[in-house]
């Protein structure tokens, strides 16, 4: 077989020759920049190293107070006079046809049988299911005009945690601990803490997804133990145990020399030195004795409804008290909120459980100088519908509620955006759950366009392909 030799010109050697190096002068400058997505498995990221941020942040930890099952929007921070005016009317044909999770739901109008007031200085509106949370408005943004994508709770969940109704995607806390790192190398940096049932979808609110599998949350029990088979037994000493850990990284790494695309390996090696260094940090950060009793009962750790979502947000400011980036809690683990029989009786019951805890929670973050460092997010996966189901219930209505944030850096005292005159849609300044994602990301000093991950040949990102930080949240 004959080869011919390809004749090549000098100019076009100067031409192939210029475009490589000037390629290699726009990597290099793009990434300086930050602008190129990071590696995938076989360079990954140490998960304990701290990395600095893109720019100054106004948050160094993020606690978010996510309250599972759909809090009622028009029953807690945003009234609507106009559903006491429609009471028991169809819902007028102007908003036009809805589709709910449980179907077409133009049914009658339900008006809110709660009493709204004015409190702080801003005076932003407030029900009277949350007094103690009413005295700390002044702190607070209230994004009265959220939307998303979901109908379904498992969806919706999703998106809120991952910014996907579909399962797969890294969670917040992953994006966070990904890009950041870990301020403490004694404790897992992204923790998640549930209250009553299992939450909604499971782990993969927290996972990581397809960034390396050391950045997912580490979920802490809620009684008994919070991390289980920490402490090694009587019988092995710390000369054993090290030695034990040492030998066993060994044979990991050897096993994981060819196989730099399974960052599992990576995060089993990564979570048993964690897990080395946590026998002797993590039992001090979990040990509530410690805490005065004024502490207890500021937090509602002395009432038996309070008391483990108290125990909860309590755990949570010591967590970011000792450098943990992302601390999520549940309340109402297994789609507590969901009222679509007996809104009353279920949101007087979820109201007087998170009311108390989380108002003592922003008092002693306040108190202890660390709530300019930590954002406070609490919200739901969606709100609840104008009209009634099932005679004294609220549906899932995703296309306008509220959620707030408070500290790290938030303009506190103000109300932005706004659903309609029923609280149906956002209709002002509308704040979908990508926005909230790059505002959360904000403030913690991320751009949340330039958190790239490199998937699949795909510069993969927090908020996929959409969401503008809320400029008004921040003073």
């Amino acid at each position: 077989m004959s080869h011919k030799r390809l004749a090549r010109s000098r100019r076009d050697f100067l031409f192939n020759a210029g475009s490589g190096l000037g390629a290699l002068a726009l990597g290099a400058m793009l990434d300086k920049d930050g602008l190129l997505p990071k590696a995938v498995a076989g360079n990954t990221l140490d998960p304990l190293k701290s990395r600095p941020p893109h720019f100054a942040p106004t948050a160094k930890s993020v606690i978010w107070l996510f309250m599972e099952g759909g809090p009622s929007h028009v029953d807690t921070f945003d009234p609507k006079p106009a559903l006491e005016a429609l009471a028991g009317k169809p819902m007028p044909a102007s908003f036009g046809t809805v589709t709910t999770a449980m179907g077409t739901g133009n049914n009658a109008i339900m008006p809110s049988l709660r009493t709204f007031k004015q409190h702080g200085q801003s005076g932003i509106w407030v029900s009277d299911w949350y007094p103690e949370i009413a005295k700390h408005v002044d702190k607070m943004s209230v994004f009265k005009g959220c939307w998303a994508d979901g109908l379904n709770h498992v969806g919706s969940m999703c998106q809120m945690n991952t910014g996907s109704i579909l399962a797969g995607r890294p969670s917040m806390g992953s994006w966070v601990n990904y890009a950041l790192g870990s301020a403490n190398e004694n404790l897992p940096s992204f923790v998640v803490l549930t209250d009553a049932g299992e939450v909604i979808g499971g782990a993969k609110n927290w996972s990581a997804g397809f960034l390396p599998a050391s950045f997912q949350g580490t979920l802490l029990r809620n009684t008994g133990v919070p991390i289980l088979n920490l402490a090694p037994p009587d019988s092995i000493g710390d000369k054993q145990q090290r030695s034990r850990l040492d030998l066993l990284k060994s044979l990991n790494e050897h096993f994981d020399a060819n196989k730099q695309e399974d960052t599992e390996l990576d995060a089993r090696i990564h979570s048993y030195e964690l897990a080395y260094r946590m026998q002797s940090a993590a039992p001090g950060a979990v040990d509530l004795s410690q805490e005065s009793e004024a502490t207890r009962k500021l937090y509602g750790m002395d009432e038996e409804a309070t008391a483990r979502f108290g125990t909860n947000c309590l755990l949570a400011r010591r967590m970011v008290e000792r450098g943990v980036r992302f601390v999520e809690l549940y309340c109402g683990s297994g789609s507590g909120w969901d009222a679509h029989v007996d809104l009353e009786g279920n949101h007087s019951k979820m109201c007087h459980i998170s009311d108390k805890p989380i108002a003592g929670l922003l008092s002693d973050l306040d108190a202890r100088g660390l709530l300019k460092d930590t954002l406070v997010v609490w919200g739901g996966e969606f709100g609840r519908t104008p009209f009634n189901e099932k005679g004294k219930g609220r549906d899932h209505n995703p296309w306008g509620f509220s959620m707030w944030m408070a500290g790290g850096g938030i303009k506190g005292g103000q109300n932005v955006g706004a659903t309609d005159e029923i609280g149906l849609r956002a209709v002002e300044k509308r704040a979908h759950v990508h926005d909230i994602h790059a505002t959360i990301l904000h403030a913690l000093g991320l751009n949340h366009v330039n958190v790239t991950f490199l998937h699949n040949g795909r510069s993969e990102r927090p908020t996929i392909v959409s969401g503008e930080v809320i400029k008004e949240a921040f003073a």
